[in-house]
């Protein structure tokens, strides 16, 4: 939606400014009320799942302890072993040890009457078999859990898997389930309605039923699952005292209702709102300035530059917009659109130019991530164009922080992009850190170039640059003299208006054909 129907449309609500705010603050406190019941309920489900997980690993280790006892005999010796262990470990009430799928003795008991437990209801991957049914005891009928490995099975209490206490103000109620036969093995509730057996077979994690809201939380890694779930009626209650809270607010929001909508519309009529509508109306170009090798006067390639056409016709250079894009999070987008249209523009030139390439401006956003790394691959492979045709220029502000950007910008150098960086010596880091980065070529600002007959540093510049086997380009070259300066002293690369202006993709291409004539002329 562009900026002039939004603005319509606020225009349009601006009768009902009254009547809104008190509507949305009743919303609102039913909303947070609905919200802060769901997180408590979630949180109690996901806690009773970690403890799931602890007493479970706790239980692994317990029969990975015994298995190194070596007297697997039943012996007062073996007893005592797996009595030491239960004891050992907190969660474990009991320790048994199995020989051919039948038990045979306990740390407190024999077994001789063929006792087994038969197929394990479920196997992690850490290589433990669990259990969830009721011990081969007469009288018995607690459902019991056994995690065992190899010869020796670790007998929990379920109700430790649940022992979670709710922190909100909610009575909450759990039950622990398995899912491979979808049965309750514990709960904390005498009643346990049964609504949760098909969502938890379809994967549902949130719903509600009749008078109760349910969450489900799932680990099939040991093969369980948390059914939480708590009566609706003390929403009621929170509703209300979250509706004292909001409804003054609404009342207060609706008397300033009128002022507040008046500088909504002059929001929308802000330059972030004006270049998010030029973005999506495709009013952004892209112009190309070549550059050129100064030792052999060839043609290599060009930086992409943006300009935002405006409603007058006139085009906008990117210093006027680029800072506003970075400040409000507009840039990646605007990159995303930039390398878009030079694939369409000029995609097949490079694939059948391949000595050419074309540089492109990431901003401090896009150089600490890989999003952009993501945008480019797909369209060099559709075009056929190498990855060292795409360059990347990146200002000294960012590599501000090298711990973040390094590591992404190597991803990139990795993939095959040389990586630039732009207007060097002008940023705050200035030259302390190019021996630290992991970089292709740096820019020498045009400021440099400029007073190229002055004292400046752009000797130096070019000393490092060298001595660091970095190759550089010089921005702003107006006069044969700046160009033959700089080729003495070793500068690979050059652009400006010495060779020519940023060109439209066809006058680009044009030029490409006809400036190695032109270019050894003027040499």
């Amino acid at each position: 939606m562009t900026s002039r129907k939004l603005i319509s449309l606020v225009s349009g609500i601006l009768i009902l400014a009254v009547l809104l705010p008190i509507l949305l603050s009743i919303y609102l406190a039913h909303r947070n009320a609905e919200q802060v019941f769901h997180n408590e309920l979630g949180e109690f489900a996901d806690h009773a799942l970690y403890r799931t997980g602890n007493v479970i690993e706790q239980a692994v280790a317990a029969v990975d302890d015994i298995n190194l006892n070596k007297d697997n005999t039943c012996s007062p010796a073996h007893a005592e072993a797996m009595h030491r262990i239960a004891l050992e470990y907190r969660y474990v009430q009991e320790v048994i040890f199995q020989k051919d799928d039948h038990l045979l003795c306990s740390s407190l008991e024999l077994f001789s009457h063929g006792e087994t437990l038969g197929k394990p209801e479920h196997s992690g991957s850490y290589g433990f078999n669990a259990w969830y049914t009721t011990p081969p005891l007469p009288g018995f009928k607690r459902k019991m859990i056994y995690i065992g490995k190899f010869s020796h099975v670790a007998l929990v209490d379920p109700m430790s898997f649940i022992d979670v206490l709710p922190f909100g103000k909610y009575t909450l109620n759990i039950a622990m389930v398995g899912l491979a036969k979808q049965r309750i093995i514990a709960s904390n509730s005498h009643y346990i309605p049964d609504a949760w057996r098909e969502p938890l077979k379809q994967g549902v994690e949130e719903f509600q039923s009749e008078n109760n809201f349910y969450v489900i939380r799932r680990n099939p890694e040991t093969g369980l699952a948390m059914v939480a779930w708590a009566s609706l009626e003390p929403l009621n209650t929170v509703w209300y005292e979250q509706l004292l809270i909001w409804l003054p607010v609404g009342l207060v929001i609706s008397l300033l209702a009128g002022t507040f909508l008046i500088r909504v519309l002059r929001r929308l009529l802000s330059p972030r709102n004006r270049l998010m509508d030029a973005i999506k109306n495709r009013e952004i170009s892209v112009v190309y300035q070549p550059i050129v090798h100064l030792q052999s006067g060839e043609s290599v390639g060009a930086e992409a530059l943006i300009r935002w056409k405006q409603q007058d016709g006139s085009m906008l250079n990117p210093d006027a917009f680029i800072p506003l894009a970075e400040q409000t999070g507009l840039v990646t987008q605007l990159t995303e659109q930039v390398i878009e249209l030079i694939f369409l523009e000029l995609g097949e030139w490079l694939s059948q130019n391949p000595d050419h390439h074309i540089s492109v401006n990431l901003g401090v956003r896009d150089a600490r991530s890989l999003h952009i790394l993501e945008v480019i691959t797909p369209y060099l492979s559709r075009y056929s164009v190498k990855p060292e045709q795409i360059a990347l220029e990146i200002t000294e502000r960012g590599f501000a922080d090298p711990k973040v950007t390094a590591p992404i910008l190597a991803q990139y150098r990795k993939a095959g992009h040389a990586i630039y960086i732009d207007d060097f010596g002008t940023g705050y880091s200035s030259l302390s850190y190019l021996q630290d980065l992991d970089v292709d070529i740096i820019k020498i600002d045009k400021s440099f170039v400029d007073a190229l007959e002055y004292k400046n540093v752009t000797p130096h510049i070019i000393e490092m640059a060298n001595t660091l086997g970095v190759l550089m380009v010089a921005e702003g070259i107006e006069t044969p003299a700046q160009a033959s300066w700089l080729r003495q002293q070793g500068v690979q690369y050059g652009q400006g208006w010495l060779y020519s202006r940023a060109l439209p993709k066809e006058e680009f291409i044009a030029w490409v054909a006809n400036y190695h004539a032109r270019a050894t002329k003027r040499s």
